[in-house]
């Protein structure tokens, strides 16, 4: 019931962030390395989503549980709990800002915005494929490998996490990163962090993670 509802709690900030429209995108999630998911269904406004009306499936998409059908992209979420263990949840919106960039088919993951580079990294910038499609589900399994973080070209964008807030709150900074990038292009062209800086805040984050390893071990 925990992870109902969190799905419901999430689907609603993602609704009303104007980060998905009526029933678009859909989210997931599962206990840590669990075979069993759950999805938001087809069809319903993630706006008022109820705690009853997630589904719960297998890694195959059949339901286990649940009266209504899930969301039509399902195999696309159990492709990558398959090749990524350590997620537990995945966010798939139609943020207009970085789907724009989505659409045009550029980078977003430019180096100006130091929380992106810390809590996002780089975003795989995905062909598109239409969309429910296995061929997609395939796609994004392999891109989702070496990203947590991922542009569908034309579609909208998917981010990973170990949890269900870490995984929404990249969505958040995705695509506040990609309003700034708007921005700096309109104001002449972002002014790029050296190399040295992106590596002093990924090790800065790297570390941060360990010492917080380290804290829940004790």
């Amino acid at each position: 019931m925990e992870l109902r509802e969190k799905i419901v709690e999430v689907s609603k900030r993602l609704y009303d962030r104007g980060l998905v429209a009526g029933a678009g995108g859909n989210i997931s999630a599962r206990e840590p390395g669990g075979r069993e998911v759950f999805i938001t269904p087809s069809g319903l406004c993630k706006g008022y989503l109820k705690a009853s009306d997630i589904i719960k499936v297998d890694l195959e998409g059949n339901v286990l549980e649940g009266s209504l059908k899930p969301t039509s992209e399902t195999s696309m979420h159990t492709a990558v709990y398959k090749v990524r263990e350590d997620v537990n949840a995945v966010v798939h919106a139609h943020p207009p800002v970085s789907t724009g960039f989505a659409c045009a088919r550029l980078p977003v993951d430019i180096p100006i915005f130091p929380d992106l580079i810390a809590m996002v990294g780089d975003v795989a910038l995905v062909e598109y494929v239409t969309p429910t499609t296995r061929e997609l589900a395939e796609k994004v399994a392999k891109c989702a490998r070496g990203y947590d973080a991922l542009l569908l070209s034309n579609h909208g964008t998917i981010t990973l996490g170990t949890s269900l807030e870490q995984a929404y709150q990249r969505t958040e900074i995705l695509e506040d990163s990609a309003k700034m990038l708007l921005i700096a292009n309109l104001l002449g062209g972002p002014k790029q962090l050296s190399k040295d800086e992106v590596k002093k805040i990924r090790n800065l984050e790297t570390e941060k993670y360990r010492l917080r390893l380290v804290k829940e071990q004790k």
